[in-house]
């Protein structure tokens, strides 16, 4: 049984919504920040980027940046530029990026339920990240991002939503990036015990994305103990209605291979074959990879289709069967000696976002040698390896479209 709890949100003024929500704090910069906040006092970079406040070679873990964070968030209070809600609410988030429509219910998540196990992760976290946002949570008093959570679609809670959704929305903004926002409050007692209750059904939550926020949340909890604490922002979204897209690869040399040497290597695990360009009928021209197991690879102006051999292949293993694993483990680490791609500088990822142009452009424009284009990750494997209490290969999956911070935010200490 899982839980969502409403809650007293604080919202951006009404007319101030469009100035107010911001990127997540992970997805940009500070120097990205300091550009995009530039000439808006009201945008919420202002919290979770508080170093754009001040001088720019700060210590991004210094005591003055959770300080600046915690004074600007309290500001906006008090300026009137985020109000309370004077009962407690759910709110219904939509996003609409190109064909791609997703909606989910925030509210709070139980940080018990976390340490239960009942909300699975399938990442493990770095101490220095959740230090830092668990200093980020304690200073603020609050949660200012939301945790992007996940579960089995349940068609009780469907309707509910989709009930919801018939009606005015509080917000609706399409930002520069093209993306769509969309929020209902929901206030109505009656209908958010129906979702509170629709939420009994669920099993189990899982994070999608936000590990070093939820381990954060919890660890305040631990400290705590207290009601208040328990509870963390999140949004649940239905697996049915998430989209992930694929997350690539760039490494900036071939280990002292010359290219024919390279091929050869590849060639022991992967059948390989060349792109070509202009023919028809083959499709050997297309760039991403259209299915499991299948690779792109790209190198000195030329494309290539990987494909691994089965007998390279454990399907019986949630964590073995995946592409992020396989490609490193049979082509990254023994070829590339890419070892831990968590600390070694001579790979980058990329985000599908970005598209194939980009896998280009980095090597044939900077300093890297080779690209490698993925086949994305379902949600149905990363509730697999979640479920058998395992943690992806890092850099696995790429969520899109992301989740605005400042839209609603949990304040549970003024």
């Amino acid at each position: 049984m899982s839980t969502i709890r409403p809650f007293k949100g604080f919202r951006p003024k009404e007319g101030l919504e469009d100035k107010v929500a911001s990127y997540p704090y992970d997805v940009i910069n500070s120097a990205e920040a300091r550009k995009i906040a530039e000439g808006n006092p009201h945008s919420f970079l202002h919290v979770v980027k508080p170093e754009i406040d001040l001088q720019e070679d700060i210590d991004l873990y210094s005591d003055e940046v959770y300080e600046k964070g915690a004074f600007n968030l309290h500001s906006f209070i008090e300026n009137g530029t985020l109000k309370q809600d004077e009962t407690p609410s759910l709110y219904i988030y939509s996003q609409k990026m190109g064909n791609i429509f997703q909606t989910g219910i925030v509210g709070l998540a139980s940080a018990i339920e976390y340490d239960k196990g009942i909300i699975k992760k399938h990442e493990h976290t770095r101490p220095v990240k959740v230090k830092d946002r668990t200093k980020h949570v304690i200073t603020q008093g609050a949660h200012a991002g939301p945790i992007f959570l996940t579960y089995r679609n349940n068609e009780e809670i469907s309707a509910q939503v989709k009930e919801i959704q018939k009606g005015t929305p509080k917000y609706d903004i399409t930002f520069d990036d093209g993306i769509q926002h969309i929020l209902w409050v929901v206030q109505d007692t009656a209908i958010i015990e129906k979702i509170v209750k629709g939420f009994e059904s669920v099993e189990y939550l899982y994070i999608a994305d936000g590990h070093h926020r939820s381990e954060s949340a919890a660890e305040n909890y631990r400290r705590t103990q207290t009601p208040d604490t328990e509870g963390f922002l999140a949004v649940y979204f239905p697996d049915n209605e998430l989209y992930i897209m694929d997350y690539n690869r760039a490494v900036k040399d071939l280990n002292g291979f010359d290219e024919e040497a390279f091929l050869q290597e590849v060639h022991k695990k992967f059948e390989i074959q060349a792109s070509c360009s202009g023919c028809s009928g083959c499709g050997s021209q297309d760039k991403n990879p259209k299915e499991r197991h299948a690779f792109g690879m790209y190198m000195n102006k030329q494309w290539y289709k990987l494909w691994i051999r089965n007998e390279f292949v454990k399907e019986d293993d949630p964590v073995k069967r995946l592409d992020s694993y396989i490609l490193q483990n049979e082509l990254l680490s023994p070829i590339l000696a890419i070892d831990d791609p968590k600390t070694n500088e001579r790979i980058a990822f990329i985000g599908g976002i970005r598209g194939m142009k980009e896998l280009e452009r980095i090597v044939d424009n900077e300093d890297f040698k080779v690209s490698f284009a993925m086949f994305p990750t379902s949600i149905s494997e990363l509730m697999d390896i979640a479920d058998a209490g395992e943690v992806m290969p890092p850099k696995s999956t790429w969520f899109e479209p992301k989740l605005r911070s400042g839209f609603v935010v949990n304040v549970f200490k003024k």
